[in-house]
């Protein structure tokens, strides 16, 4: 995540990482909201996320906790096993996140389909959005430019919604 941290930060989105224990996605939750709370991020200003396994634990995490960010960024999200299309499973929390939510995803990802992704997305985030990335996989480095260029541009709307703090 440094050169996502890095990027965002040059395009003036004040960013940071979280180091996340690797294992089953649920049990990571508790980690990453004790890490979140220690965020100076002004109220409804906080935006989370993170790439493949790090944006299904931030996503788990605001289905979890409603009202403790502004917004969700999944770059990569991990959408079911290679192979598998078993989208149902680790899809189902999102229909309890309410803040706005941007996919950014490789049309190549063999961890999320986009077939299946865009079925996912349409039955229980239907406002969110989703840009992807054709002949990309699960590795946004060859287009991560334009995925930063994305990221901040929608962490730069929300806080225009959100108002001066």
């Amino acid at each position: 995540m440094r050169a996502h941290v890095a990027g965002l930060l040059a395009r003036g989105v004040d960013a940071s990482a979280i180091d996340l224990p690797l294992r089953k996605a649920e049990l990571a939750v508790p980690v990453f909201r004790e890490r979140v709370a220690g965020c100076d991020a002004p109220p409804g200003r906080l935006i989370v996320g993170g790439q493949s396994y790090g944006g299904r634990v931030a996503s788990l995490f605001v289905a979890d906790d409603p009202g403790s960010c502004a917004g969700l960024i999944c770059f990569s999200y991990p959408l079911h096993r290679p192979g598998v299309p078993d989208w149902d499973a680790r899809s189902a929390h999102w229909a309890a996140i309410e803040v706005p939510v941007l996919f950014l995803s490789g049309g190549s990802d063999p961890f999320a389909d986009l077939e299946s992704l865009e079925r996912a997305i349409g039955e229980r985030l239907p406002s969110a959005r989703l840009v992807t990335y054709p002949r990309v996989g699960h590795s946004l480095k060859p287009v991560l430019d334009d995925v930063l260029d994305q990221a901040a541009a929608f962490a730069q709307d929300l806080g225009r919604r959100a108002g001066p703090q």
